[in-house]
């Protein structure tokens, strides 16, 4: 697998469908932290992933410490718009994990707090706007860690 993409806590199951589309497109591999905004079975989540959702490969967790457990030596990159750096300095390698927050608060900031060297963000060019719709973000890292990758 190319890339894994992580959604904690995701609020909004059609964002979640459209992103787990996204990850079967792309050969990637879906994570999902609990607690959901949403139960799995969800119509809409369901309707955005279509007929896809039974072939991509998701991996559920119970909490973001069972996250971090089951995956303590994996390269991990969070994406959070309180990031310094750009998501075009982020140095994509085969396997990598990408950390997105849940749609309403992002990231919890003890984690923002302790991945101070691993946070990036894409720019906006634009202060009227605070932040993008999140399957759209997770689709331009996506896409641009695979156009490093290969």
């Amino acid at each position: 697998m190319p890339l894994n993409i992580v959604l904690i806590e995701p609020e909004i199951p059609n964002n979640t469908g459209n992103i787990g589309r996204l990850a079967l497109a792309t050969g990637s591999r879906l994570h999902l932290v609990k607690p959901f905004g949403f139960e799995i079975n969800d119509k809409r989540l369901k309707r955005a992933g279509l007929d896809y959702w039974q072939h991509l490969e998701v991996i559920y967790y119970d909490s973001i410490d069972d996250f971090f457990q089951k995956n303590k030596d994996a390269k991990i990159v969070f994406l959070s718009s309180h990031g310094t750096k750009s998501h075009w300095d982020i140095s994509y390698v085969n396997n990598m994990f990408l950390i997105f927050g849940k749609e309403s608060v992002g990231l919890p900031k003890p984690l923002l707090q302790k991945h101070q060297d691993q946070l990036f963000k894409i720019p906006l060019y634009n202060n009227e706007i605070r932040s993008l719709n999140l399957a759209n973000a997770v689709s331009i890292i996506v896409y641009e860690g695979l156009r490093q990758i290969k």
